[in-house]
């Protein structure tokens, strides 16, 4: 999904740093909240497999984001916001072991993560430093209830603060609207996945202080 940084909204929606003693259970939430995800179905049609190979998938991104970003989560691990720095050249190599570590969890969808993989590479912005908000998922019971809101603002009032823009790939046209009503807009074309779904590239620019905060999601 140390020391804390707490933006309360409520008791359920405080966010806070998360540290690696929470990586199994914030991997697990990830994988739960993406489960039913159009990408996710095309990334591993059989649904027993994805239940397999989902939370050691996203366990890759999270051990990431614990070595060279911030991860933050709510005190009862409900949800994970995974952000990475990038630099003006684009994101960097991937993490150390990366190609064997996806090749050993996702086996023969390999070829379907390395599509996704590309196509992410491939619309990445290039030219300015950001902040990438690779992953922000909510456990599904505990979705539609501020908690994705909290996270969220958690970063983005630093962003703001540094004058820092920030940038994430919608998973869907639903998914892109609500983004939409939190100051990101369109980057692009969308990333086309090898007959399969699309998803949305977005970048927010910093915001002025004191800007207006949308509905909770």
């Amino acid at each position: 999904m140390t020391a804390q940084s707490r933006h309360p909204a409520s008791t359920g929606r405080t966010a806070l740093r998360a540290d690696a003693s929470h990586t199994g259970v914030l991997s697990q939430v990830i994988a739960d909240a993406f489960f039913d995800l159009a990408v996710s179905q095309w990334l591993v049609p059989d649904p027993a497999a994805r239940r397999e190979i989902f939370p050691t998938y996203f366990r890759i991104y999270v051990d990431h984001a614990f070595t060279g970003g911030l991860v933050f989560t709510t005190p009862a691990l409900d949800a994970a916001a995974l952000w990475l720095p990038v630099g003006p050249g684009g994101p960097g190599d991937p993490p150390e072991g990366y190609a064997e570590r996806l090749a050993a969890v996702t086996g023969e969808y390999l070829d379907r993560f390395q599509a996704l993989d590309e196509g992410f590479e491939a619309h990445h912005p290039v030219g300015t430093g950001h902040q990438h908000l690779a992953i922000l998922a909510v456990r599904p019971d505990r979705q539609r209830l501020g908690i994705g809101t909290a996270l969220l603002q958690a970063h983005h009032a630093t962003l703001d603060r540094d004058g820092v823009p920030a940038y994430l790939e919608a998973s869907d046209l639903g998914t892109r609207g609500i983004y939409l009503k939190y100051g990101y807009a369109d980057l692009g074309d969308p990333i086309q996945l090898p007959d399969g779904p699309r998803m949305y590239p977005m970048m927010r620019p910093a915001k002025a202080a004191g800007a207006s905060v949308p509905a909770r999601m």
